[in-house]
């Protein structure tokens, strides 16, 4: 992506943006206000979990994690959490990457 942005003349980092999933109800309603989609097999998967949101929001933390391991794989300059606050599961996501440590000086693997 950002090959492609640079050759459109984009010069400044772009930092993706994270919102883990916390329930079917917002994440459906969030992407409804921004004109968006879900993708199928995303949509299907909540709705397969219901109206639990405890299973909804361990799944919406597992999905994150992946996200944000391929985002820093492939050279996302770095990752922004929109918590609603509601923090517990954007610290579950920051664990899962073993970024905390980033504040004390070590390098984090992904």
């Amino acid at each position: 992506m950002s090959r492609l942005l640079a050759g459109q003349g984009v010069t400044v980092p772009i930092v993706p943006g994270i919102l883990p999933i916390l329930s079917t109800s917002q994440i459906k309603r969030f992407v409804a206000l921004c004109g968006a989609e879900l993708p199928p097999p995303l949509l299907s998967e909540l709705e397969r979990r219901g109206d639990d949101d405890a299973s909804v929001s361990q799944f919406g933390i597992d999905y994150a994690t992946r996200q944000c391991e391929e985002l820093l794989r492939e050279g996302a300059p770095g990752l922004h959490f929109y918590t609603l606050n509601k923090a517990r599961s954007t610290t579950e996501v920051v664990k899962n990457l073993a970024l905390e440590r980033l504040a004390f000086g070590d390098a984090a693997t992904v």
